[in-house]
């Protein structure tokens, strides 16, 4: 299913735990590594083909996850000639993706890279927000860079809201424990 310019529909996911650590992932026989993605099908919402592919890529499941945020808008990568199928060659330019940034509230026992038949990963790691982007693919920098930056805010914005809620609880407890 490409767009009118060329452009297959996907999602791509930014997962985080609660050290704001993202989910980093080794390409399957390969020295690249990248965040988990995938194509949206057909009749598919973009948080359906999301959920889709985080059970796909990495086994995990709508509760093992929280949505803290998505990009607003698609960002677009053009995918050099030499990568694209000669019977694509046309038709294809690249793919447009909606980013979508969630926290793990499962465990990391619940990652599992063996779910499908055919794996994307064949290891994983929690890195650094500020992923090294010389380990992805060239043509998906300028993607990751305007991902990463659009979203970290709702980082920022969700650890002031844990800050708030555990206030609240410490400050409710004293208050029950003084009434």
């Amino acid at each position: 299913m490409l767009d009118r310019e060329g452009f297959r529909p996907n999602v791509g996911i930014i997962l985080c735990n609660t050290k704001n650590e993202v989910f980093w992932g080794k390409r399957i026989r390969e020295h690249s590594w990248q965040f988990p993605q995938g194509g949206v099908k057909r009749g598919e919402t973009l948080e359906e083909a999301m959920y889709r592919e985080l059970h796909e890529e990495i086994g995990l499941h709508p509760e093992h996850v929280a949505i803290l945020g998505r990009t607003k808008d698609w960002l677009r990568y053009e995918v050099p000639t030499q990568w694209i199928k000669r019977e694509w060659r046309a038709s294809y330019r690249g793919q447009k993706q909606i980013w979508f940034l969630l926290r793990l509230v499962g465990r990391d026992n619940n990652i599992s890279l063996r779910t499908s038949s055919h794996p994307e990963f064949d290891a994983w790691r929690w890195h650094d927000y500020w992923v090294p982007l010389d380990a992805v693919i060239e043509f998906k920098r300028g993607v990751y860079l305007q991902a990463l930056n659009e979203l970290q805010h709702y980082l920022n914005a969700d650890r002031q809201h844990a800050a708030g809620k555990n206030t609240n609880t410490a400050l409710e407890s004293v208050g029950e424990e003084t009434a």
